[in-house]
């Protein structure tokens, strides 16, 4: 195994870069990265939608939401593989294909995890903000948001975990990511095929155990922070402290 490594780290890694397009391990991670930061407004709007009072915004959220999650994302792939080539009319590259599949997909749990967020919030904070003469949307933008969006970063940093997993499909429409590359050192070797996937089930578990870890690092901060206990000293929040983005919002009007 290790003498595997030792002749196909850089193809792991990088893929055939500088001689040949990048791939490996960098692809895997940008792919998911991306799709994250792209799915994550998304996902808010998904949230603020299903939450909605009118329902010509909350049945399409509600319909898409339950679409995506309860199809495979190979479907998802597919679809976006056949259908944005038709619709833009220009040929899609399997980078961009299987990143607009992962920002459907994420933008579908992400808009889940974010309004489990606001619901967990107490009413209270909306019904005073608004009483105070706040809009909606700043009552959402400066109180809401910002205090929901915190408590739902492990779960964030969870789905951001499924993502790179999820970006080895990305190897059936010749993405050139880990497991694509991993796929090119079997072809190559042809009598290795045990050691060059174990070399890749360590990869996915390496990376995935260490932001697994942060997420339960922040989940324990995330904990410690709403129980009042964020500080140094140990001391409780006082009375009404749990409230500092509504102060702040009401003191900028």
């Amino acid at each position: 195994m290790f003498d595997v490594l030792r002749d196909n780290w850089t193809l792991l890694l990088i893929g055939q870069y500088p001689h040949g397009p990048i791939g490996g391990i960098v692809v895997t991670i940008l792919l998911s990265v991306s799709a994250l930061v792209i799915a994550i407004p998304l996902g808010i709007l998904v949230a603020l939608a299903r939450i909605s009072h009118f329902k010509v915004l909350r049945a399409p959220a509600t319909g898409l939401v339950y679409a995506v999650r309860g199809v495979p994302l190979l479907m998802v792939i597919f679809w976006v593989y056949f259908l944005v080539p038709v619709l833009t009319g220009y040929p899609v590259t399997g980078f961009v294909t299987m990143l607009c599949a992962l920002v459907i997909y994420d933008s579908a749990y992400l808009g889940e995890i974010i309004r489990a967020g606001i619901e967990a919030l107490p009413k209270g904070q909306a019904e005073a903000s608004r009483a105070l003469g706040m809009s909606y949307l700043k009552t959402m933008r400066a109180v809401i948001l910002p205090q929901a969006l915190y408590n739902v970063v492990p779960s964030m940093v969870t789905q951001f975990v499924s993502t790179i997993k999820e970006t080895s499909l990305g190897y059936i429409i010749n993405v050139q990511e880990l497991s694509f590359a991993a796929d090119q050192i079997n072809n190559r070797l042809l009598t290795k095929p045990f050691p060059v996937y174990l070399i890749l089930a360590l990869s996915y578990f390496v990376l995935c155990y260490a932001l697994t870890q942060l997420a339960h690092y922040l989940e324990r901060r995330v904990t410690r922070k709403r129980a009042g206990k964020g500080n140094k000293t140990g001391n409780k929040t006082r009375p009404g402290a749990e409230q500092p983005l509504l102060e702040a919002a009401v003191s900028e009007q």
